[in-house]
């Protein structure tokens, strides 16, 4: 019997290691920190032995497969161990994709793959189709396909998770964009970044469909560097393509084939340049599928806002507070701000990893009217900002930025929580810091 040990015990880790069960593998689990009570309920039902708050060497380099949680960085002791030992290290993606036969469609991109991911979701659901959703959103992959079964599956896929994914293939692979983000992971480098998000691609054949945004500068030079032998589909808002989507008047123009399907922009659920971008996207993906006109159009009409993703919270007295805590990098940050009509109070920070705000600093000077800095060290904003922004202050809480934004905002004002940065000096993740956020406005 085939050992497999697994590294880390979340959601991605939990769910390879009850896949590795229910096929029948010798499994162990191990994770240098705490697990989650759920995540060791679920381990204590599938009856896998793990351990918590260390790594046994001797359970783990005995493994002939060792699945890597995307959290954990390959510089870390263990993972080198295991590396030097000649053990064979993949993804929970590349792990599920071995004994899955459903079509997928895969999203990657620094900003707006989990928007684009779950309108493409959406969209098939609507459509009426056996979907199901995973990968860096919702349920493990993995698990699911240990328990559950889908003809289709619409997976959001982060660069770390694509870092250890070797014949996995996606029949519907989409990059959102690329911006620098995570380049502490990849040696400070953009073009080992683009790399990794490229990976989408690879094991693609001339049957499958390759959607990319060309008017992303970072996209467009890295696909003469990489065979794609799959169909290409821009979608762009600079000028018409071919095949793909493109802007007409006030209308997005979604053209597969011979079949065309456009739709007035103010119809879109979602506004923003940026969302236009990420409908072009699903409208793409849902035209491959085919679905028809009629379901596409309506779909990306009646989309409800992913949490996290310029949510809006509520409004008091005039005051409306959004919820962007899923901004995790400067361009992210900038779309949020892009799209604001009314005066801004900002708040920012966090963990930086290697962020230049330069790109922000004539959105904030034409509409922040104060930033508010949360985090633990917020020397780099006060740099970048000052006079640039007219009051910047620094608090170590959600309650205490809410707080304060309430008694800097005048009616008309948004307070816009669009942080710029990871979340790990002050909260778990970044769902963590949007919801305490949210609960800080609701105990205004």
């Amino acid at each position: 019997m085939s050992r497999i040990v697994i590294l880390g015990g979340g959601e991605s880790g939990t769910g390879a290691a009850v896949l590795a069960k229910v096929k029948g593998f010798d499994v162990f689990l191990s994770d240098k920190g705490e697990i989650a009570p759920e995540y060791a309920a679920m381990l204590e039902k599938w009856e896998i032995p793990y351990e918590s708050g260390q790594h046994t060497e001797e359970k783990i380099l005995n493994a002939d497969e060792v699945i890597k949680s995307p959290g954990i960085p390959l510089t870390a002791p263990i993972v080198k161990k295991i590396a030097d030992a000649g053990i064979h290290i993949i993804s929970e993606i590349e792990f599920a994709g071995r004994y899955d036969t459903a079509r997928k469609i895969c999203i990657t991109g620094s900003n707006g793959k989990t928007t684009t991911t779950s309108l493409i979701y959406y969209l098939l659901k609507q459509a009426g189709l056996n979907v199901g959703l995973g990968g860096n959103i919702g349920k493990s992959y993995a698990l699911q396909v240990a328990t559950e079964h889908y003809d289709i599956y619409v997976l959001e896929i982060s660069s770390f998770q694509l870092d250890n994914m070797y014949d996995f293939k996606a029949d519907i692979a989409v990059i959102t964009n690329i911006t620098p983000d995570h380049l502490d992971r990849y040696d400070h480098s953009i073009e080992k970044y683009a790399m990794a998000k490229f990976r989408i691609t690879q094991n693609m054949d001339p049957d499958d469909c390759f959607i990319f945004c060309s008017d992303d500068e970072i996209t467009i030079r890295h696909l003469d560097r990489i065979v794609i032998k799959a169909k290409m589909l821009p979608f762009s808002q600079k000028k018409e393509v071919k095949e793909g989507a493109f802007l007409r008047g006030d209308k997005m123009v979604v053209r597969v084939g011979d079949d065309e399907c456009d739709m007035y922009l103010k119809e879109l659920a979602l506004g923003g340049i940026h969302n236009v971008y990420n409908s072009m996207a699903a409208a793409i993906a849902g035209k491959v599928m085919n679905i028809d006109n009629e379901n596409i159009r309506r779909s990306l009409a009646s989309f409800q806002a992913v949490e996290h993703r310029l949510e809006k919270v509520m409004s008091i007295r005039d005051v409306l507070y959004i919820n962007d805590s899923k901004a995790t990098n400067v361009d992210a940050a900038w779309y949020a701000l892009e799209c604001q009509d009314r005066p801004v109070v900002w708040i920012v920070g966090g963990t930086d990893k290697g962020n230049d705000y330069s790109v922000l600093l004539d959105l904030a000077r034409q509409k922040v009217k104060a930033m508010i800095c949360m985090g633990l060290d917020n020397r780099k904003f006060h740099e970048s900002f000052t006079g640039v922004v007219p009051e910047i202050h620094d608090v170590t809480s959600a309650e205490d930025a809410v707080k304060l934004a309430s008694r800097i905002a005048e009616a008309g004002d948004v307070v816009l929580l669009s942080p710029c940065c990871a979340s790990f000096d002050l909260f778990r993740n970044y769902e963590d810091r949007g919801r305490k956020f949210k609960k800080a406005v609701r105990n205004l």
